[in-house]
């Protein structure tokens, strides 16, 4: 069996990250999302909307994540590749050669971002409408 592993927030879910999560599955037979935790997004002065425990609840009802574990800070990725078996390392491309240090360990590919669409922009949106009612 094919291990994929990818990390992220996914916070307000959207089209770009079912693109990623379904191009991500098709590289291997089982995909694990690690999902950060909402201390780790802390950390990174990221604020998700959805607690930790209901963006793990949304990801698992999504037909191309096989598992769901915690990502509680940003040296784990080693240990997670070598305890869970992976074989791809799977990250969007605005994370380009950032991780290519995996490679030791596992393939590592940067899928490409689906254009016109992140949390960062709907985020912007939502404050940019509220603003002119």
């Amino acid at each position: 069996m094919k291990k994929v592993i990818t990390y992220g927030t996914y916070d307000l879910l959207h089209v770009g990250h079912i693109n990623l999560l379904r191009r991500a599955k098709a590289l291997g037979d089982y995909l694990i999302v690690a999902l950060s935790t909402d201390e780790f997004n802390a950390i990174k002065n990221k604020k998700a909307y959805y607690s930790y425990e209901d963006r793990k609840i949304i990801l698992e009802s999504i037909r191309y994540v096989d598992e769901v574990i915690p990502e509680r800070n940003w040296e784990q990725k080693i240990q997670d590749i070598l305890d869970h078996k992976v074989d791809v390392f799977v990250m969007g491309d605005d994370w380009q050669g950032k991780f290519d240090f995996l490679k030791d360990y596992c393939e590592v590919v940067y899928l490409p971002r689906t254009e016109g669409i992140s949390t960062t922009k709907i985020k912007e949106d939502l404050y940019n409408k509220k603003l002119t009612k």
